[in-house]
C-alpha cells in the first residue's frame, strides 16, 4: 500500500501515530568525536600563548646579554674610543640628547598600529630572533645612544686610584646587570603585563614613557650644551 494513503499530505510529525512519528524523526546524535574535538581545539588556544611566550623568552635573554655586555664596553672602553677618534664627552651627550629626543617624539606622535593577528607573529622564528637580537633589537631600540654616552660620561668620571676604580666597576656592574634583568622581565612577559594592564593602561604607560624619554634627551643635551659654552674662550669672565 502507499504510503500517501497511510499518511496524509497535510500530517506532521506532532499528529502522527507513536510508532509512525518514532521511525520517521530520531533526535540528531552528536557524534563522540565532537567532544574530543572541541576539547583539543581549547586545549591548542590555550597553549598559543604558552608558545609564543616560550618563544620570547630565548631572544629576550639574548638581548639583555647584548645589553649587559654593550653597557659594561661603554663603561670601559668608551672614553679610549673617543680619544682615539678625538671626540670630547660633551659632544657625545649632546649627539646622544638629540637622538634620545627624536626617539622619544617618535613615539610620542606615533598612532597606535592595529594587532597582526597571530598567523603572522607565528611566522617569526627563533633564528630571526637571534638574527636581530643585537640589531635592531638591542641598538639602538633598547640600548641607545643615550645609555651609551651616560655610560661612556660614567666611565669618564670613574677614579683612577685603584681601590675607588674597583669599587666604581664593580657598581656599574651590579647596576647594568640590574638594568638586564629588568630588559628581561619586560619583553620576555610583555605578553602577560599587557593582559594584566589593558589596553589603555598600555597607551597610558607609552605616553607617559615617551614624555620622559623626551625630558630625559633634553637634559642631556643640556648638560653637553652647558659643558660646551664653558668650554668658550671668555665664557669664564
Amino acid at each position: 500500500m502507499p504510503l500517501s494513503k497511510v499518511i496524509p499530505p497535510t500530517a506532521t510529525i506532532a499528529t502522527l501515530p507513536g510508532k509512525v512519528s518514532a521511525r520517521l524523526y530520531s533526535p540528531p546524535r552528536r557524534s563522540p568525536l565532537a567532544g574530543i574535538r572541541q576539547k583539543y581545539r581549547t586545549d591548542s588556544e590555550r597553549a598559543i600563548p604558552d608558545r609564543e611566550s616560550a618563544r620570547r623568552k630565548p631572544g629576550s635573554r639574548k638581548v639583555a646579554v647584548n645589553s649587559f655586555v654593550l653597557l659594561i664596553a661603554s663603561f670601559l672602553t668608551g672614553t679610549h674610543v673617543l680619544a682615539f677618534f678625538g671626540i670630547s664627552i660633551p659632544v657625545v651627550q649632546v649627539g646622544g640628547g638629540m637622538m634620545v629626543i627624536a626617539n622619544g617624539w617618535a613615539l610620542l606622535k606615533s598612532k597606535e598600529e592595529v594587532d597582526r593577528g597571530s598567523a603572522v607573529r607565528q611566522r617569526v622564528n627563533l633564528q630571526d630572533i637571534f638574527r636581530n637580537a643585537f640589531y635592531p633589537l638591542t641598538l639602538p631600540l633598547t640600548v641607545g645612544p643615550g645609555s651609551i654616552s651616560v655610560a661612556i660620561t660614567l666611565g669618564a668620571n670613574e677614579p683612577r686610584h685603584l681601590g675607588p676604580n674597583l669599587l666604581a666597576i664593580l657598581a656599574a656592574v651590579i647596576g647594568s646587570a640590574l638594568v638586564a634583568l629588568s630588559i628581561y622581565l619586560c619583553y620576555g612577559f610583555a605578553d602577560r603585563f599587557a593582559a594584566i594592564i589593558g589596553e589603555n593602561g598600555m597607551t597610558i604607560i607609552l605616553r607617559l614613557s615617551s614624555f620622559l624619554l623626551v625630558c630625559i634627551g633634553v637634559q642631556i643635551l643640556w648638560n653637553g650644551v652647558s659643558a660646551l659654552l664653558r668650554s668658550l674662550p671668555g665664557a669664564g669672565t
